[in-house]
């Protein structure tokens, strides 16, 4: 299985940016997608920003996760 998480784009350096995950900052290669921009949300995986998403699916998707990582911790 493989997983993807929502990131948004900081700063772009070249062919890559520098993205926010939940408050960790990232280097992800954007070597697959075109025309990302600073303050664009992409899913991240292995280091790679896959594919652009808008901010409503981001932030529904992390909440999301936060609420299964409660959820979890809970047990």
């Amino acid at each position: 299985m493989c997983l993807s998480i929502p990131a948004k784009v900081e700063k772009i350096e070249g062919n890559e940016a520098i993205v926010n995950l939940s408050g960790n900052r990232l280097k992800a290669a954007l070597d697959l997608l075109d025309n990302v921009k600073e303050g664009d949300y992409v899913l991240v995986h292995a280091g790679y920003a896959i594919q652009k998403i808008d901010e409503v699916e981001a932030e529904e998707t992390l909440r999301l996760i936060r609420e299964l990582e409660e959820d979890m911790s809970n047990d």
